[in-house]
């Protein structure tokens, strides 16, 4: 059986690994982005694939909170 506190902080470190992943998913996007010259239709579809990684980010993070809310009960 598994430790729920080893549970929340492997769920802590997929968050953060999406967190980082999708920073530099979105640095390296705009930065080549500016180099091949792609049109700003394609730069805003890369910001719109980060904003997603962000949001599921924010949501993983959501659950670990409540993970942690229920445990303290």
């Amino acid at each position: 059986m598994e430790n729920p506190d080893d549970q929340t902080a492997r769920m802590g470190r997929k968050a953060a690994i999406v967190i980082a992943g999708t920073a530099v998913f979105w640095v390296l996007a705009t930065l080549i982005g500016g180099q091949l010259g792609l049109s700003n239709r394609t730069r805003a579809l890369f910001d719109l694939m980060a904003l997603a990684g962000f949001i599921w980010a924010i949501v993983m993070i959501y659950q670990i909170w409540r993970v942690r809310q229920d445990k303290q009960r």
